[in-house]
């Protein structure tokens, strides 16, 4: 995989930006049901993004971070999806696997659409997903009284 084209990023918009990343590299430690259970508490209350904010957010974190622009992609995909959190939005986070050749890979989409990414839609197996929205309700923590 080829490392990500990697802009500057003014010095203001960084600490936010930064703050995500080394959030991610301790959330990327965890098992998998953990990160998915820590992802869905901290996505609550957000809007589902547009393809330009999860884009400008992965465009973000790849700019201040060698290691999430080149084959870190399960603390870019976290990364991005806590930097478009603290601007109020929350993209589809995901990961999968694809058989021929096997790989696994972390990424956000939008509409179901992958944010930034090379590989085609459907390309990877989804396999764990914390959604912009919780599909149990309809909309994002629109939860019945007493849920």
């Amino acid at each position: 995989m080829v490392a990500a084209t990697r802009a500057q990023l003014p010095l203001r918009h960084r600490p936010p930006v930064l703050l995500a990343t080394a959030a991610a590299r301790l959330i990327a430690t965890l098992k998998p049901r953990r990160i998915r259970r820590v992802l869905s508490v901290v996505r609550r209350g957000a809007a589902p993004a547009t393809t330009a904010q999860a884009l400008a957010a992965r465009e973000a974190v790849v700019a201040v971070s060698a290691r999430c622009a080149g084959e870190g992609c399960l603390q870019r995909s976290v990364a991005t999806a806590l930097l478009c959190r603290m601007r109020g939005t929350w993209p589809d986070w995901c990961t999968g696997v694809r058989t021929s050749p096997f790989r696994a890979h972390a990424w956000v989409e939008v509409d179901g659409l992958p944010v930034g990414e090379p590989h085609r839609p459907g390309e990877y197996h989804r396999l764990l997903v914390v959604p912009a929205t919780d599909s149990r309700f309809g909309a994002c923590d629109s939860r019945p009284p007493g849920v």
